[in-house]
């Protein structure tokens, strides 16, 4: 029970899936954990070609300085007010905070902030794996505050 809990809390993923994806194992965490992440793209693939049209707008300031509002859309509105992907939609707009990337692929393409050994782009699928749905990244804009050139007249 005590891996079930562990390895539902790194997922996300339902008690059963778990449960399977442990059994499948052996009972090794590290293997059951890359069994749902893989079982995760297999999904999101499934799951590519649904419409879209629901979703969140996000917003993030930081320090004052930059800005990001950010649109990810989902399949229906029931999951639009899921905790998890409301945070996930934060997740998102602090990752196009801190980022340089000016389109949604160059985005994709980008190591997550939190975990350098993934890409926002196996983010996205990670999600569609846990809540069923497909997700897409629709849109951002950052706007950001240029530090003035201050000029010294040394007269």
């Amino acid at each position: 029970m005590e891996k079930i809990k562990e390895l539902r809390e790194k997922t996300g993923a339902g008690v059963m899936d778990v449960k399977k994806a442990l059994d499948e194992a052996s009972g090794d965490i590290k293997k059951a954990e890359e069994l749902l992440k893989a079982r995760g793209v297999l999904i999101a693939e499934k799951k590519a070609d649904r419409s879209t049209a629901q979703g969140l707008i996000d917003s993030y300031v930081h320090l004052g300085k930059i800005g990001v509002l950010v649109e990810v859309n989902c399949e229906t509105d029931f999951v639009a007010r899921n905790d998890d992907f409301k945070k996930f939609v934060h997740e998102i707009a602090l990752q196009a905070a801190q980022s340089e990337s000016e389109t949604v692929e160059d985005l994709l393409k980008e190591e997550y902030f939190r975990s350098p050994d993934q890409t926002i782009d196996a983010l996205v699928k990670e999600m569609i794996g846990k809540i069923g749905e497909n997700i897409k990244i629709k849109r951002f804009v950052r706007l950001s505050l240029e530090t003035p050139q201050e000029s010294c007249d040394a007269s």
